[in-house]
């Protein structure tokens, strides 16, 4: 066995399909670890700071309901990495906070894991059709959705979504714009 291939941290062992960490992971079609690798680093450096997001000095009632959308609009674009960090800050707060949502997630990347062991052995069928991935993705949920469904998993999506939409709503709507972003409304062609 060659030590690139026994390496899961060097470039190449992506590639490889081997028995290491990386050739057990499961990721869906089109994407892999690099692509999510660089999502989160386009999404790091388009963040703004994090200093002049929360300046309470730069938060005001906005005069009229034009006001308020041009505000929510050029918010959204301006920060819209913050959001997503907040968003996913929200969502990792929800499944640390519920004990039971950590046993359902555990149940269901244990059955995926399974499942998916078992199709490395051989090919998985059910009523004369391979299983594939996506299948064997749903019969996981299949297997985990009473956990799920015990845990309040929906309670939990709805109080994320909630939480999201009160913090970014509020944040967006009473953020006043940039400088820049003024002179670009006023200069605008009538």
């Amino acid at each position: 066995m060659d030590a690139k291939a026994s390496d899961p941290f060097s470039s190449e062992a992506e590639q490889l399909p081997g028995p290491g960490v990386v050739g057990r992971l499961w990721l869906p079609k089109g994407l892999s670890g690099n692509v999510i690798k660089d999502w989160v680093d386009r999404r790091r450096k388009s963040i703004r700071p994090w200093a002049s997001f929360v300046d309470q000095r730069k938060f005001s009632k906005p005069r009229n309901f034009g006001e308020l959308c041009q505000r929510v609009v050029r918010n959204l674009n301006t920060y819209h990495s913050n959001y997503t960090f907040i968003f996913l800050g929200l969502i990792l707060y929800c499944i640390i906070s519920s004990p039971m949502l950590l046993i359902a997630l555990g149940v269901f990347a244990g059955a995926f894991y399974i499942i998916h062991l078992k199709t490395l052995e051989k090919k998985l069928v059910v009523f004369g059709r391979e299983l594939t991935q996506g299948h064997q993705l749903g019969l996981a949920g299949g297997v985990s959705f009473p956990v799920f469904w015990l845990a309040g998993a929906g309670a939990a999506v709805f109080w994320v979504l909630g939480a999201t939409l009160a913090v970014i709503g509020s944040h967006a709507a009473f953020r006043e714009l940039e400088s820049s972003d003024i002179d670009e409304l006023l200069m605008e062609p009538v």
